[in-house]
């Protein structure tokens, strides 16, 4: 494992030397296997296969139900404001990933660049926090399937036998035997290649775009022929106030999750510094128009209060005489939901795989074969957890770990790039479009050092980040330059170091703050006599007794 330089050794006993442990950084590993003659994986990517991934991995079953809950219960009409603004925070997280990816393009997305950035300690967490977030998260997806073709067939007792979900007797365990083979297929066609795969899930996600463009088409004509009653409610556009709407945006925030996966790919893209930024930003920016033109449409077909929280789109198709339309919004959420389990599986192996290579786990997960190109022994093991998982758990319960999961990726991800920009290692290369200006800078410098020290003199010139040394008995004036330059360099990055710890804490400390149960409770003496809390359901109004002069 190439670690940062002077942190890999066995310096210091005890605490210190596991702290010092726990805070070393790598290399970016990808030239390092390269040059060991470590079989790679297979690079095969484009940006289409990549939007592809994309959009197939973030577009899921649940927008054709989220979009009734939060319209219902939050947003209202404003409902498509909620996509716009939960499209914003995510566009924002995924410029980081884009730059990461593109810059540390290798295997493992936030857990490698956790690793070359923060330090060794977090990059396990944040890698086993993210295999259980896809593992979870696939098999949660999988056994959504059953209840989706139950609707074909008539209701789950119709079901055919491989299809249907059993009850063992003498346990209290129901299995799902078809989200378990479902496992299987996807593992099966993840460990033929990675330009098969994708290809299967290119075709699948364009399939599921067909339908929401058929919703979007077919509900724009209904919606003209009545004319759009659902914008004509009396609560006007929005009923719940510009809180409702954020507290929309929030909820609807991880329809948009699913970008990550990839950035998980970068070693597999053939030009990862311009498809990777190109793939991930297509694929986000399809996403945000699709989930916004599927809510101004559905919200005008039928007014929010009277939305169908579980089937929204064939409800609403349902009111206008087009009963058929259900088995098409059907077929697209079981689409959405195959789309979705390609996306979960996917990134599992390349982050073990990347743990491996780093000596966190046994060298059996790092093996890629020499045929397919993919990581076959972890995406194999991988399947077989996310089936068991599938085939006998409820793990609706653990659901909520995936979203701990995400938000720990995505905080990180975020530090990363504060580390990258204001104290950045010295191994992450500079990106492309960076190279050139840097190395004319230096060229130019160097020029200037010899012709004002003359040519006997060996020296190296300092730009913006890249710190030089002078060697010079000539001038002492100069050596006293370049000392003053790195004790400001040291500054500057202390400076830095503390200002990004502050603003990490800062904001753990604001949000555990905003999420405190017990802080409207506290007796505020400057409150009006009648104080109003607003909730997404009603208005409870708390009023004070006057008090007599």
């Amino acid at each position: 494992m190439a670690l940062e330089a002077g942190s890999s050794g066995c310096g210091g006993r005890g605490w210190g030397g596991g702290f010092r442990s726990l805070m070393r950084r790598k290399q970016v590993d990808s030239d390092r296997v390269r040059a060991k003659g470590q079989p790679q994986l297979a690079k095969e990517l484009n940006v289409p296969e990549l939007v592809a991934i994309g959009v197939g991995s973030t577009v899921g079953a649940g927008v054709y139900v989220l979009v009734g809950t939060v319209a219902r219960e939050h947003a209202g009409p404003a409902l498509t404001i909620s996509f716009l603004i939960a499209g914003i925070a995510a566009a924002l997280s995924a410029f980081c990933y884009a730059e990461l990816a593109s810059r540390c393009p290798s295997a493992g997305s936030a857990y490698h660049y956790s690793y070359i950035c923060v330090g060794e300690g977090v990059a396990w967490l944040i890698g086993w926090a993210l295999v259980l977030e896809y593992t979870i998260g696939g098999s949660a997806v999988a056994r959504g399937i059953s209840p989706n073709l139950a609707l074909f067939f008539g209701g789950q007792d119709s079901l055919p036998w491989i299809l249907a979900r059993h009850q063992l007797p003498w346990f209290d365990i129901i299995v799902d035997p078809c989200a378990a083979a479902l496992v299987f297929v996807v593992t099966v066609l993840l460990c033929v290649g990675i330009k098969e795969s994708s290809f299967a899930q290119g075709v699948v996600t364009v399939l599921n775009a067909c339908v929401m463009i058929f919703v979007i088409v077919a509900g724009t004509y209904i919606g003209f022929q009545i004319g759009w009653v659902g914008y004509k409610v009396s609560d006007g556009y929005f009923p719940y106030g510009v809180n409702g709407m954020l507290a929309g945006s929030a909820t609807v925030f991880f329809a948009y999750i699913g970008f990550d996966t990839v950035a998980s790919t970068a070693e597999e893209v053939k030009n990862p510094q311009r498809d990777l930024p190109l793939g991930i930003g297509v694929a986000l920016a399809i996403c945000c128009a699709l989930y916004m033109a599927v809510s101004i449409v559905i919200v005008g077909l039928v007014p929010y209060f009277a939305m169908d929280p579980d089937t929204p789109i064939s409800s609403a198709f349902a009111k206008h005489g087009m009963q058929w339309a259900m088995y098409v919004v059907t077929s697209g959420a079981v689409l959405a939901l195959c789309s979705t389990l390609m996306g979960s599986l996917l990134p599992q192996p390349r982050i073990l795989m990347a743990m491996a290579r780093d000596g966190l786990l046994p060298s059996f997960f790092s093996d890629v074969n020499k045929q397919t190109q993919v990581p076959v022994k972890s995406t194999i093991v991988t399947g077989i957890w996310a089936a068991a998982l599938a085939f006998a758990l409820d793990v609706s319960q653990l659901a909520g770990m995936v979203s701990v999961g995400t938000l720990l990726a995505f905080t990180i991800v975020a530090v990363s790039i504060l580390i990258l920009r204001y104290v950045p290692p010295g191994e992450v290369p500079l990106p492309p479009s960076m190279r050139e200006s840097f190395r004319l800078n230096q060229e130019c410098d160097e020029a200037k050092d010899r012709d004002l020290l003359g040519d006997g003199n060996h020296n190296i010139c300092q730009t913006k980040d890249v710190i030089v040394v002078v060697e010079s008995v000539k001038d002492p004036l100069i050596e006293k330059r370049q000392h003053r330059g790195k004790m400001d360099e040291t500054k500057r990055r202390k400076i830095a170091t503390f200002s990004i710890g502050s603003v990490c804490v800062g904001v753990l400390i604001l949000a555990s703050s905003a999420s405190a149960t017990w802080l409207p409770l506290i007796h505020m003496p400057f409150c009006s006599s009648a104080t109003s809390y607003v909730y997404p359901d009603k208005y409870v109004s708390v009023d004070k007794p006057e008090v007599s002069a």
